[in-house]
């Protein structure tokens, strides 16, 4: 009876682990071509990621109720300052969160913000938390995720190597 006791034990443990491990991985982000990425911004105008072809670009998934987003704010919104107009864009997606609430915390953030407020496009970048960061080149590939806060000299590391040697206009 201690045997089987224990058995049952070991199996019910071992299920549970195994339920961790698979909620954990979650799927994989991108590999390849950017995901589709159209949004409003906070005028109500549509946003399409496939407008900024040509330019490096910084896909920011973000939530105002995330205290990791709200400390990586400043260093984002430093990056977008120092090198706009170098063919690198920063784009802050907010999820989960409303309208409102990205109003109030955009008096901060100098680059656009588009607006996802029932995660809509979440699953389809693999975004299991926030905040994350996918860098996209001027081919629309994914080039390096960051999941957990980014710091401006990491995005530099990253996104200044992958910049084209012409920029196109707009």
């Amino acid at each position: 009876m201690r045997s089987l006791l224990r058995l049952a034990v070991v199996g019910i443990v071992a299920v549970i682990v195994f339920q961790v491990l698979v909620q954990k991985a979650g799927p994989p982000p991108p590999a390849g071509a950017a995901p589709a990425l159209a949004l409003p911004d906070l005028e109500g105008r549509r946003v399409d990621l496939t407008a900024y072809r040509g330019r490096v670009v910084a896909v920011n998934f973000w939530a105002t109720w995330c205290g990791p987003c709200r400390q990586e704010l400043p260093d984002l919104a430093a990056f977008w300052r120092e090198h706009q107009g170098k063919c690198m864009e920063v784009l802050g997606v907010a999820e989960e969160s409303g309208r409102q609430d990205v109003l109030a915390m955009s008096r901060h953030i100098p680059y656009p913000i588009l607006v996802d407020e029932r995660a809509d496009v979440r699953e389809r970048w693999g975004v299991q938390s926030y905040p994350n960061t996918f860098v996209v080149d001027a081919q629309g590939q994914v080039r390096k995720v960051f999941s957990g806060g980014v710091t401006t000299r990491d995005l530099e590391r990253v996104m200044e190597p992958l910049l084209p040697a012409t920029c196109p206009a707009g």
